[in-house]
């Protein structure tokens, strides 16, 4: 019998999109057995703790971290220190967190900015199913140039 997979989500109020509901949207049709357990806190400095946190209590196999970090240079210095807490989380706890972070200044264009959050949120989403249940399958993509957020742009053509 197949083990059911348990996923720790943690987003922020600060974001202008509700990023999480879109991947939570994706898992549940691609791991329709998986429990999801979702957490909101304010900003991006409070997520390292509560995925921590909720990835203990909760004994969950993978998590994702959703961020917006706005066009600051205070704000990319956050992002930073924040991208390295969740790296050490990472090798601390020896399970995959996904960082799905939007950066605001990506478009100027808040239509835009929607459209960006939501695809990579997905598609981030189905990283995750793949690390999870098949993680051979990333490496079939190794360098074609997939983007999250973004329409793929291929692989550069290699010649020798």
């Amino acid at each position: 019998m197949k083990k059911l997979e348990k996923i720790c989500i943690v987003d922020t109020t600060f974001a202008r999109v509700d990023m999480a509901k879109y991947a939570i949207d994706k898992l549940r049709s691609i791991m329709p057995n998986a429990k999801i357990i979702r957490r909101t806190v304010p900003g991006i400095k409070d997520i390292p703790l509560a995925i921590k946190r909720l990835m203990v209590e909760e004994k969950c196999d993978a998590g994702m971290v959703f961020g917006w970090v706005g066009p600051t240079l205070t704000d990319k210095i956050s992002y930073a220190i924040y991208s390295l807490a969740i790296q050490i989380v990472q090798l601390e706890l020896m399970k995959p967190i996904l960082d799905v972070t939007l950066h605001e200044d990506e478009s100027s264009n808040e239509l835009e900015l929607a459209k960006i959050a939501i695809d990579r949120s997905e598609k981030h989403a189905v990283n995750l199913y793949y690390l999870l249940t098949n993680p051979e399958i990333l490496t079939r993509y190794a360098g074609t140039g997939r983007r999250q957020g973004y329409p793929d742009v291929g692989p550069i053509p290699v010649t020798t």
